[in-house]
């Protein structure tokens, strides 16, 4: 084997297509583009979603929704799962932190106490927010609630 005698397979390399360089080339005249139009000229950019002159996709889906900008957005944490985290850590106060290292929310969350579950231990919750039913789930066991502001 040589190296002069290497050459890629059969069909795994085309010819480049010579656009603007005479009729003899087989695409001379318009050069591929067609004829006439702003397409055919030099300088030619059709503006984001253009679509040949169809009425674009942005323009014929109707506008629907709302997105609030001022909507607070909580991580719900039930009160079942406050249970199961005041028996693993045999602890009495629950805090922001306990909840964020436990897993159940983001260091950047805010956390609100939903009332799903039962609660026996008695226990100091602190959070960004409470649901009724878990307040009043959380004294009915013996516990306070504390919101942070």
């Amino acid at each position: 084997m040589k190296l002069e005698n290497l050459a890629p397979a059969k069909g795994a390399t085309k010819k480049c297509k010579r656009i603007g360089r005479g009729e003899g080339s087989g695409k001379g005249g318009t050069a591929t583009r067609g004829t006439k139009g702003a397409q055919a000229r030099a300088g030619y950019e059709h503006k984001i979603g253009f679509e040949g002159g169809q009425m674009p996709i942005q323009r014929r889906l109707p506008k629907f929704g709302f997105k609030n900008p001022t909507r607070v957005e909580y991580k719900a944490v039930n009160v079942a799962a406050i249970q199961a985290l005041a028996e693993a850590l045999n602890a009495s106060e629950i805090s922001n932190e306990d909840i964020v290292r436990a897993g159940l929310a983001s260091k950047n969350d805010l956390i609100k106490v939903l009332g799903n579950g039962d609660l026996t231990a008695a226990v100091t919750v602190t959070a960004n927010a409470f649901s009724k039913s878990a307040v009043s789930k959380i004294e009915a066991a013996g516990g306070k609630t504390i919101v942070i502001e």
